[in-house]
C-alpha cells in the first residue's frame, strides 16, 4: 500500500513544505521565490527551478490533495511497474508539465512585454487604452483607469501623465511575470492518465460519493483542465501544466508499449 518510491516522495515533499514554512516564517526566506519554478521572460527563472518547483506547495490543502492524489493512484502504478519505471514516469510527467506551461505562458507573455517596451519607448493615451483593454480589462471596474485616461486625452502632451502609465503598467506586468508555478501537480496528472489507461474499468469515487470509471474520470480532468486554461488564464492555476503532465505522460506510455509490451502490462 506504500511502495518505497510513492513512500519517498511524499515524505520529500512533506519536508519541503515545513522547511518552507520555516524559512519564510523564522528567516524570512521566500522558498517558492527561490524554487518554484518562473517565466521564461522572468528575471527570477533558474533552470534548476524545473525540478525544485515540483517539491513546493503553496498550502496545506494544496500538499495535502497533492499527495493524497499520489499515493491513491500511484500506489498501483509502482506495485505493477517496479520503483524504477515508476520513478522515470513521475518526472518525464512532472518535466513535461513544467516545459508546456511554459511554453503556454510564454505565448501569452511575450508579446504582452514586447507591446509594453513599445509603449515605454513612446507612451501615448491611445497606446495606453489599447495595452490594457488587451491584457488587463478587468483594471476598468477595479480601478480608476478610465479616469486617468479621459484626462490623458484632454492632455495629450502631458509627460507626468505618461510616465505614471509606465509606472503603473510596469507594477501589473511584472508581478504577474514574477509569479512562480509551485507543486506536484503536473506529475500527478500524469499519474492519474497512467492509471486510467492500466485500470480503465476501475470504479472511482468522485468527491467520495459518485462512481465513475477510471477511463471517464481521466477524460473528464483532462477537458476541465483544457477547457479552464482557456476561458480562466488569470485564475493562477496552472492548468496547462496539469495538461502537459497527461500529454507527456502519454506518449511515455506509448513509447514503452511499442518498445516493450509485455513488460509494461
Amino acid at each position: 500500500m506504500l511502495p518505497p518510491v510513492v513512500k519517498n516522495l511524499i515524505l520529500l515533499n512533506v519536508v519541503m513544505y515545513i522547511a518552507t514554512l520555516f524559512f519564510k516564517y523564522k528567516l524570512r526566506i521566500d522558498l517558492e521565490e527561490i524554487l518554484g519554478l518562473h517565466n521564461f521572460d522572468s528575471p527570477l527563472f533558474r533552470p534548476y527551478q524545473l525540478i525544485t518547483h515540483m517539491f513546493m506547495h503553496a498550502s496545506i490543502g494544496h500538499i495535502f490533495f497533492n499527495m493524497f492524489a499520489l499515493w491513491m493512484f500511484g500506489y498501483a502504478i509502482e506495485n505493477l511497474w517496479g520503483g524504477k519505471r515508476f520513478f522515470i514516469f513521475y518526472f518525464v510527467s512532472g518535466l513535461g508539465a513544467a516545459f508546456f506551461n511554459l511554453f503556454v505562458s510564454w505565448l501569452y507573455t511575450h508579446p504582452m512585454l514586447t507591446a509594453f517596451h513599445s509603449f515605454e519607448a513612446m507612451p501615448t493615451v491611445d497606446a495606453f487604452s489599447a495595452f490594457v483593454t488587451q491584457y488587463f480589462p478587468e483594471l476598468f471596474q477595479t480601478t480608476n483607469i478610465a479616469d486617468v485616461i479621459q484626462a490623458w486625452k484632454l492632455s495629450p502632451d502631458n509627460g507626468q501623465i505618461a510616465q505614471s502609465a509606465v509606472h503603473f503598467l510596469s507594477g501589473q506586468i511584472y508581478p504577474y511575470i514574477n509569479i512562480p508555478m509551485v507543486g506536484a501537480s503536473g506529475a500527478i496528472y500524469g499519474v492519474l492518465l497512467a492509471f486510467g489507461m492500466l485500470f480503465p474499468n476501475t470504479v472511482i469515487y468522485l468527491y467520495f460519493l459518485f462512481p465513475l470509471k477510471a477511463k471517464w474520470f481521466v477524460i473528464i480532468f483532462g477537458a476541465l483542465e483544457l477547457y479552464m486554461g482557456l476561458s480562466m488564464p488569470g485564475d493562477h492555476v496552472a492548468h496547462f501544466a496539469h495538461l502537459g503532465g497527461m500529454i507527456f505522460g502519454f506518449f511515455l506510455i506509448l513509447y514503452w508499449k511499442k518498445k516493450d509490451r509485455f513488460r509494461f502490462y
